[in-house]
């Protein structure tokens, strides 16, 4: 910590400050992460339960589900919690934990999505290969680098941020923190700090959205190769894969890949990227999955039986 630090917690000023606006959000948000951890948690379970759903593509989804689970935790509760008091605080490494994981779980949701295309590219444009290809080994590796990149990714985001000396200033315009608003509190010139930060964080979402929405157009260029019902499955899965990738990295982008600088619609994007983003997740991965649909039905159909059976102990608690 640096040595002229002397805030030991940041005051938060959430969304509004109205306390009829305040009891109306505490609501809205609290079923959008109940809808968030539901969704993801089903996702998870159904996939591991799932034989049908033992290709790559499912087995990332279910990582995916999980980021999205600890991503919308990390944040949630607390700015739900919060809108019922008046005063909102978060201590000094409370804040910086809530960082860290934000930017690690971000951080590796952004390869896992980059993963997730190049899977789609295989089996579209290489099905043939596909399984040698996408083999279990080459698959773990993949979930591991996603792993190990978004956790430097945040490392070097954090030791920015923690060594920086706050002396005055500790009220936070907005109901997270985040890097931006804490280089404004500091009580040094950012500057330089602002433009490495937008190099790690704004020009990695960039180029990332920039590779990804190349991709998915070499892939849709080469359905014309399939038939009729290939190219239409194909297509849904792209279609629905380039709507998570948009929903994550157009805030993304928007937050991070410009200098340091406050607007009123950041809060709206932050929402965006830490409610909206995983609760729509599932609900986009599942919708046009026929795959996924099936295996969800076929597994509440088996709860059912055990439950009627009396062959699941733990469901008559």
């Amino acid at each position: 910590m640096g040595s002229r630090n002397n805030v030991t917690e940041f005051i938060l000023l959430g969304l509004t400050q109205s306390p009829e606006g305040q009891k109306a959000l505490f609501v809205v948000f609290l079923l959008i992460y109940i809808v968030t951890i539901v969704g993801n948690l089903l996702i998870m379970v159904t996939i591991i339960y799932s034989p049908s759903l033992g290709s790559p593509m499912y087995f990332f989804l279910a990582y995916l589900s999980f980021i999205d689970t600890v991503y919308s935790t990390a944040i949630a509760p607390k700015m739900i919690v919060d809108l019922l008091y008046e005063k909102k605080t978060i201590s000094f490494h409370a804040c910086m934990t809530q960082v860290f994981i934000d930017h690690f779980f971000a951080g590796t949701e952004v390869i896992l999505l980059v993963v997730m295309a190049y899977d789609r590219y295989v089996a579209i444009c290489k099905p043939l290969h596909y399984l040698i290809i996408m083999n279990q080994q080459v698959c773990v590796y993949m979930l591991l680098a996603a792993w190990t990149g978004g956790f430097l990714h945040s490392l070097v985001q954090f030791l920015f941020i923690y060594q920086l000396p706050f002396c005055g200033p500790n009220v936070i315009d907005n109901f997270v923190c985040d890097m931006y608003p804490l280089l404004k509190l500091a009580c040094t010139n950012t500057y330089l700090l602002g433009l490495s930060m937008i190099a790690n964080g704004g020009a990695i979402c960039t180029v990332t959205l920039f590779i990804l929405l190349l991709s998915y157009g070499v892939i849709v260029h080469s359905l014309k190769t399939h038939g009729l019902e290939g190219k239409r499955k194909a297509f849904y899965t792209c279609a629905s894969h380039m709507t998570v990738v948009l929903l994550f990295f157009v805030p993304c982008v928007f937050l991070y890949a410009r200098p340091n600088s406050a607007f009123p619609i950041d809060k709206s994007m932050t929402v965006v990227l830490t409610f909206i983003t995983p609760m729509l997740n599932p609900l986009i991965y599942t919708l046009r999955n026929a795959e996924m649909k099936n295996a969800m039905k076929k597994l509440w159909r088996n709860y059912v039986a055990l439950v009627g059976r009396g062959l699941c102990p733990s469901c008559r608690m």
